[in-house]
């Protein structure tokens, strides 16, 4: 194999696998998805609602206080 046809794949630990692209990913469905993109984020989780691309889903989302608790009186 030469070097022009290994791809890089990177596991994001509670991430993504990134894959460098451009990649066409075959669903079990038959379907396909396609990335130009130079890096391409396949989601691991299944929470994303773009997947089998990632969206962010998989990150802990934390509410922050509102701005007026924040303040002191």
């Amino acid at each position: 194999m030469s070097d022009r046809e290994v791809r890089v794949v990177r596991v994001v630990p509670s991430g993504p696998v990134m894959v460098e692209g451009p990649v066409r990913i075959e669903m079990p469905d038959g379907s396909v998805v396609e990335s130009d993109r130079f890096m391409v984020a396949i989601c691991a989780c299944r929470r994303s609602k773009n997947y089998p691309l990632c969206d962010t889903s998989h990150r802990c989302r934390k509410r922050s206080e509102p701005s007026s608790a924040k303040r002191s009186a």
